[in-house]
């Protein structure tokens, strides 16, 4: 067996991290690790669970997790993401229990959708993450609307818009950037680029160097970022909140990463992917970058690796647990939140019982 490939170092002294972060730079890349040691759990343990049958999609986020957690860290409780696949994390960070998501993707009685949404597509009103769609890059029109509601407010907001590199390639890719760059609206762009649109590579769907030069077409400025450098990540989306709450107007930020894992539960990245492919996105994981530098500057032991691992093992464990002893919703419950009073809900037709 082939040794695993080494990881790229992050390119940082501890003066520089701090430079980066502020003084509690410690603390934030100790939060940072614990959450992606989460997210690496959580990817495990539900991956395994959908090849059983026991959830019906999975969507992990493996190799993505640096952008979700510096997001979900970076944005304040008066933001709001709209999300693409892969930024569950982003939901747990700012407050949203893992418990309840374990119950959305189970699609039981205590899931906030009541099982009428797709696994992995949650919402979280109270840490204001909308509900993704599965229709590509509808969010980014959204955001921009959000974006605009909270301009009227005079709230100090800013909406967040999270893609993939297909998305754009779609109608409101084009139609939200546009109308946030005329209108100067507090929205941060992230394209999270795992340079693979479900099977498409990025060069054979768009023509340009990099993405974030989209930008310019609607005079919002781009940069691409190593969105495996979880520092430059957050760094990069605090400047980019900091402009568009001082009314700077958009951004769009181009997170390039490594999909290390299949598009979803339904995919086989073998029939499309290079073969060396999956060494090349090792030597780029976020975690094992931010790992090895936690490590290399003391603040990381093997013994506080192994209890971190058990501890986020555990919280997904008794999430799981949670979601399997809950009842699916019962039938009666299809018309349940759907009309605001019950002597709404129209009769059954010609009079037969319901």
């Amino acid at each position: 067996m082939s040794a695993a490939p080494a990881v790229v170092p992050l390119p940082y002294s501890a003066a520089e991290a701090e430079s980066s972060l502020g003084p509690t730079w410690r603390e934030t890349l100790l939060a940072m690790y614990r959450w992606m040691a989460l997210g690496r759990a959580l990817d495990a343990r539900m991956q395994g669970l959908q090849r059983q049958g026991r959830v019906g999609f999975y969507g992990a986020a493996t190799g993505q997790e640096g952008v979700s957690v510096a997001a979900g860290l970076a944005t304040g409780a008066e933001d709001w993401i709209l999300p693409g696949l892969r930024e569950q994390l982003v939901a747990l960070v700012r407050g949203h229990s893992l418990v309840t998501y374990a119950h959305h993707l189970f699609a039981d009685d205590r899931d906030p959708a009541r099982g009428r949404n797709m696994p992995c597509h949650p919402s979280a009103a109270e840490v204001h993450y909308v509900s993704m769609s599965s229709v590509i890059g509808t969010q980014i029109s959204h955001a921009v609307g959000v974006a605009y509601g909270m301009r009227a407010r005079r709230s100090a907001g800013v909406a967040l818009a999270f893609f993939g590199d297909g998305a754009t390639s779609a109608n409101d890719f084009h139609a939200g950037l546009n109308f946030a760059g005329v209108w100067k609206l507090p929205v941060v762009f992230c394209c999270t680029n795992n340079q693979w649109a479900i099977s498409l590579p990025v060069e054979r769907q768009s023509a340009v160097a990099t993405l974030a030069s989209k930008g310019a077409a609607y005079g919002i400025p781009g940069r691409r970022v190593d969105g495996t450098d979880v520092i430059a990540v957050y760094r990069e989306l605090t400047q980019a909140l900091t402009s568009a709450r001082e009314g700077h107007g958009p951004s769009l930020l181009e997170f390039l990463v490594f999909r290390m894992t299949p598009h979803s539960s339904s995919d086989d990245p073998a029939r499309y992917q290079p073969k060396d492919w999956a060494s090349r996105a090792q030597s780029h994981d976020p975690f094992a970058r931010l790992t090895a530098w936690l490590s290399a500057q003391g603040l990381l032991d093997e013994s506080t690796q192994s209890q971190v691992t058990a501890s986020v093992e555990e919280e997904v464990r008794a999430a799981v647990k949670a979601a399997e002893e809950t009842a699916p919703p019962s039938p009666a419950s299809l018309t349940e939140d759907v009309y605001a009073s019950p002597s709404l809900i129209p009769p059954p037709p010609d009079g037969r019982s319901s």
